[in-house]
């Protein structure tokens, strides 16, 4: 009787419960879990956040500007018959200068447009000439020139401003010329001839005029 009063009791007796303190304290020290946005960084002293880092839009350029302006006076497209079909390509004229004296045209030919621009900027960077400026940014005395079939002719006149038409105008903007006034003697309508014509007289006025000479007595050009 006495063994099975024993396990009686070993039976009954209730297993001792947790103690809910000590499940408290391990909740309490459980590591929790960090939310991040989407737009925060996990680190900020990486700078991939808004809150931390350099700003987006004061982020320094290593793109410098060009010195020179630079306008398109034509571009085409150019067909040549080949075997197999049609092979097109581009041909662009532009005016490049830096509007303080100095001023050139240039040509590129290639099978795209970006490229064609590029190799006609570095053939106005090769042709590029000074212009002898007066200190009203004008010319010194009349000058004229032939191109193919473009004639032109550039006269100074104090006061007046830039007074010209076509791509000569073009020409005398990015060579920073003021004051002058310019006339097409032609007819013709090509830019590329009308900007090299101008292009040609400037050069006559980049040289000093002779002191025996006075500007009403050169004689500009024989047509």
């Amino acid at each position: 009787m006495a063994d099975n009063t024993e396990e009686e009791k070993l039976i009954v007796d209730p297993v001792p419960a947790p103690v809910v303190a000590d499940e408290a304290a391990a909740v309490e020290k459980a590591p929790e879990k960090k939310s991040f946005s989407r737009g925060a960084s996990r680190d900020p002293r990486r700078g991939g956040g808004r809150s931390g880092g350099r700003p987006r839009g004061n982020r320094p350029r290593d793109e410098r500007r060009s010195e020179f302006a630079q306008k398109l006076i034509g571009i085409r497209r150019v067909a040549r018959v080949m075997a197999g079909g049609r092979r097109f390509n581009f041909s662009a004229a532009l005016v490049l200068g830096d509007k303080k004296g100095r001023v050139g045209v240039g040509l590129g030919k290639a099978a795209d447009t970006a490229l064609a621009i590029e190799k006609a900027t570095r053939a106005a960077k090769r042709a590029m000439i000074t212009i002898n400026l007066s200190k009203n940014r004008s010319i010194l005395h009349n000058v004229a020139a032939k191109f193919c079939a473009s004639r032109v002719e550039i006269r100074p006149s104090p006061g007046r401003g830039l007074v010209a038409g076509s791509s000569v105008r073009t020409v005398l903007e990015l060579g920073g010329v003021s004051d002058v006034t310019a006339k097409l003697l032609s007819r013709s309508k090509n830019p590329i001839n009308n900007a090299r014509a101008a292009i040609k007289a400037l050069q006559q006025a980049a040289a000093p005029l002779p002191k025996s000479a006075s500007p009403t007595e050169i004689k500009t050009t024989d047509y």
